[in-house]
């Protein structure tokens, strides 16, 4: 692949030349991440808000949207203008003048403004989503998916180059960056914060909660592993497994002041990212990067590491099966009615101002 994007310019006589449009340079790829992750810190600030304080929220103009907005709007405005400093040799530099993986950027700013536009005219007439109407508004999808295409440019800047080393370094936090991105609009499913795994798995017809929890760890396996083998196999660095996982981890716990015993089984996951960079990068040193299923090895050891990080300390011993004694058969039966009941799950953990989280008993099962 080349590092450069190109601009067409027709001539006089009618031919086409092909000029080269420079790349975004290292220091601009860096821009664009340090700006992209206040949009993130802004996303995140609303996201707690909408946790732990969303009876203070009314409307669309909060002291959190304002964060959000000021981080895309300084992304986006750096974006252009990576394009507008290129127009000596792209004239039309809104059509040509975009360095190579920053075009798709671009795309996301129309995307996210049309987002935003139909998120303060659904805040201001129909109220604040709380729970699955947030994770599910048409705005906020909207928003999510601009943010996505806008915060992976130095990600795609990082593949068109073909450099290694520190340039490495921008490309795997641009796609820490739009991985976490979709957190916000996923927190109810995720298995950083299920407490399944602490409770036991229950007799047929009383396992809701075990259901759930596994239905969270396939959840996020997609949304991590997918974009995971997606970066590796286009270039296999190490590292990009812990980040993938330590952002999204970082932003629930965060979310959620970070609740136990969820803070520890995300600290867990992060080092199970860690182990699958290792012997990712070893494989990789044995049997080279075109060996045969090289992706779905990958994949296999990265949800397992993972998996088992976030997952297999905390499945409690003897929560298999039934029991053969009459005594703990019926023990067994009473956990399982009591699973049933709201008040079988764990009470989230009370924030520094002494109130439960607005939304924490529905993603905390």
């Amino acid at each position: 692949m080349t590092g450069t994007g190109t601009t067409r310019t027709v001539r006089g006589d009618g031919r086409v030349d092909r000029v080269a449009v420079p790349p975004a340079s290292r220091r601009e790829d860096l821009v664009t991440v340090l700006l992209g992750a206040c949009l993130i810190g802004g996303a995140l600030s609303d996201g707690w808000a909408h946790a732990n304080i969303v009876e203070t929220i009314e409307g669309f103009f909060t002291p959190w949207h304002g964060l959000l907005y000021a981080g895309f709007t300084g992304t986006a405005a750096w974006t252009f203008w990576l394009a507008y400093q290129r127009r000596d040799v792209a004239p039309r530099w809104w059509r040509d003048g975009w360095p190579a993986g920053y075009r798709v950027g671009a795309l996301g700013v129309v995307v996210f403004l049309a987002g935003g536009l139909a998120d303060m005219v659904w805040h201001e007439t129909l109220g604040v989503e709380v729970g699955l109407d947030a994770g599910f508004s048409p705005s906020h999808l909207l928003l999510d998916g601009g943010a996505v295409l806008l915060l992976t440019s130095p990600l795609r800047s990082w593949w068109a180059g073909g450099e290694g080393g520190l340039r490495s370094v921008t490309g795997v936090a641009s796609l820490t960056l739009g991985v976490t991105a979709p957190t916000i609009l996923i927190n109810h499913s995720t298995a950083f914060l299920t407490a399944a795994p602490t409770h036991p798995i229950g007799i047929a017809g009383a396992q809701q909660s075990a259901i759930l929890g596994v239905d969270a760890y396939l959840i996020t396996t997609m949304a991590l592993g997918v974009p995971f083998l997606l970066a590796h196999r286009r270039r296999g660095t190490l590292g990009a497994a812990t980040a993938i996982v330590a952002g999204p981890a970082l932003f629930c716990m965060v979310m959620f002041e970070f609740p136990r015993p969820q803070l520890v089984a995300a600290v867990a996951a992060v080092l199970g990212g860690f182990v699958a960079d290792l012997v990712l990068s070893r494989l990789d040193a044995v049997r080279g990067a075109d060996a045969p299923l090289r992706l779905p090895l990958a994949g296999a050891v990265f949800a397992a590491a993972v998996g088992a990080g976030c997952w297999g300390w905390r499945w409690p011993t003897g929560s298999f099966g039934r029991r053969k004694c009459g005594g703990h058969h019926h023990a067994h039966r009473a956990r399982g009615r009591a699973a049933r009941r709201p008040a079988a799950r764990p009470v989230p953990r009370a924030g520094r101002s002494g109130r439960l989280p607005a939304a924490g008993r529905e993603f905390r099962r």
